[in-house]
């Protein structure tokens, strides 16, 4: 059987893989090394990390304004503003492991994602503004439904782009310290996405006078930029794994239930999967009630711009901690610390039920130092689990399987925390408006905004910590010994 050869250049810090590719090395793992693995190259981690530009925004703005935009621009009723919030999404459940598992077709076909990356970069832009783009004068219940078919677009958009994307770090090195370099500086440009458009977003929409007219100058500039980021990623990361592209056959083992069952059968996978997708809707929760609660807790609709600025700010001078920590105690463990970072800030937060201020500020800080932990750890230890996969299982090409079904349950989790949110509004009296007529909340729709924003999370991530526990894999217990 012929396999991969790396051919490394050292003179250019860089390497590429040149291939014979028979049928049956078709089915070898793309990236896969026989030597120890290179240092990524700079124009490798930069080119990856630009991707988090448009992975970053897409996440964070919607969750942030959008079911705001439904219920206090548009006037849509917050039980059925959740509806329009979870549904685009929801599809993504079950469409992104279907991308994952015909990108892994794509790519041990050509040897690259590239076109899904393309395709996605190109379409979202012109979807994620006409979310935002509903006519003057247009009904309330036009509105909803423009708003829900543009967002169902969007999010099949995103998903092209996103499941390769997430797949490309198993492919790009199989080194365990190297897997946490290239995260933490992606995690490091996510961050600056987050507080540009967790900040920026709600700026531009004032800097358009507010209202209609504000939030369709947001999603114009937010979508121009969303795609500028996910091109620089499919013009720079994506080549840096390049292989010969002489077209081969495939086999039908990269159908979709093959992809799933291949994906269910990794035991680390389901316990990583699990703790991820429990945070997911956690910080999907607190993304959505931000927004409500610098409006009606903190009572100035732009503190929303300094709590995001306080959440994501810390994760750029704590990063280099975050490696130092998986150099001496491994991803697991770190992960564990992050996590109860986190747990703890939310748990303080429940402070804004009888006091509200801004000592609100500093809690979400701390918040902050764990979230960069929560989002660089478990993307560093998906290709461990991916590879690990690989290396004892059937060799075949299956990162992207393993991406759709992360993506899907990432998905999920943010499309269900502004929905959970706006059930807690519903439920606890939450009254919807109008930018022309904005109205006073109860003291009972109030304690729902801080319960959405701080118990909910902090229920969900001591839920996640016992998936955690259950993480085995073997790189993980070879970096603790120091093999």
């Amino acid at each position: 059987m012929n396999h991969l050869r790396p051919a490394v250049d050292h003179r250019a810090g860089e390497f590429s893989l040149s291939t014979t590719l028979s049928r049956a090395a078709a089915m070898t793992y793309v990236g896969r090394m026989t030597m120890a693995p290179p240092r990524l190259s700079r124009s490798t981690v930069t080119g990856y990390s630009l991707g988090s530009v448009g992975t970053g925004g897409f996440a964070t703005l919607p969750g942030l304004v959008l079911a705001y935009y439904l219920t206090d621009t548009l006037g849509v009723a917050a039980a059925v503003a959740s509806l329009v919030v979870f549904a685009p999404k929801a599809l993504d459940v079950l469409i992104n492991p279907y991308i994952g598992s015909r990108s892994d077709a794509d790519a041990a076909r050509t040897g690259t994602r590239r076109r899904f990356l393309l395709l996605g970069a190109l379409a979202l832009p012109v979807f994620f503004a006409l979310t935002f783009a509903v006519p003057a004068g247009a009904s309330t219940l036009v509105g909803c439904l423009w708003v829900t078919a543009a967002f169902v677009l969007s999010a099949i958009a995103f998903g092209l782009f996103q499941v390769p994307y997430i797949a490309l770090p198993a492919e790009l090195t199989e080194d365990y310290h190297e897997r946490s370099r290239l995260m933490s500086w992606r995690v490091a440009v996510l961050a600056v996405a987050i507080l540009l458009f967790g900040a920026g977003g709600p700026a531009l929409r004032e800097l358009g006078g507010g209202g209609r007219t504000g939030y369709l100058l947001m999603g114009v500039i937010a979508g121009l930029t969303l795609g500028l980021g996910m091109l620089g990623a499919w013009r720079i990361a994506p080549r840096s794994v390049g292989v010969d592209h002489t077209p081969v056959e495939t086999s039908s083992g990269h159908g979709l239930a093959d992809s799933l069952a291949a994906v269910r059968s990794s035991g680390p996978f389901r316990s990583l999967l699990g703790t991820f997708a429990l945070q997911a809707l956690a910080i999907g929760c607190m993304l959505g009630s931000a927004q409500y609660a610098a409006t009606y807790v903190l009572d100035s609709e732009g503190a929303v711009s300094i709590l995001f600025a306080a959440l994501v700010a810390p994760a750029l001078a704590v990063m280099p901690m975050w490696i130092r920590l998986v150099r001496a105690w491994g991803k697991q463990r770190a992960y564990f610390l992050a996590s109860g970072l986190f747990l703890g800030a939310s748990v303080a937060m429940l402070g804004l039920i009888a006091a509200p201020g801004p000592w609100v500020y500093a809690v979400v800080a701390v918040a902050g130092i764990g979230y960069a932990g929560m989002q660089m750890l478990p993307m560093s230890m998906l290709p461990d689990v991916i590879s690990d996969h690989e290396n004892t299982a059937t060799g075949s090409v299956r990162a992207g399987a393993f991406s759709g079904v992360w993506t899907a349950a990432e998905t999920l989790g943010f499309a269900l925390g502004p929905a959970v949110v706006l059930a807690i509004l519903a439920v606890t009296g939450f009254v919807s408006s109008t930018t022309d007529h904005p109205v006073a909340q109860s003291d009972g729709a109030i304690t729902g905004i801080v319960i959405a924003l701080a118990a909910v999370p902090a229920v969900l991530v001591a839920a996640s910590l016992v998936a955690l526990r259950g993480y085995r894999l073997a790189a993980e217990e070879q970096n603790r010994s120091g093999k």
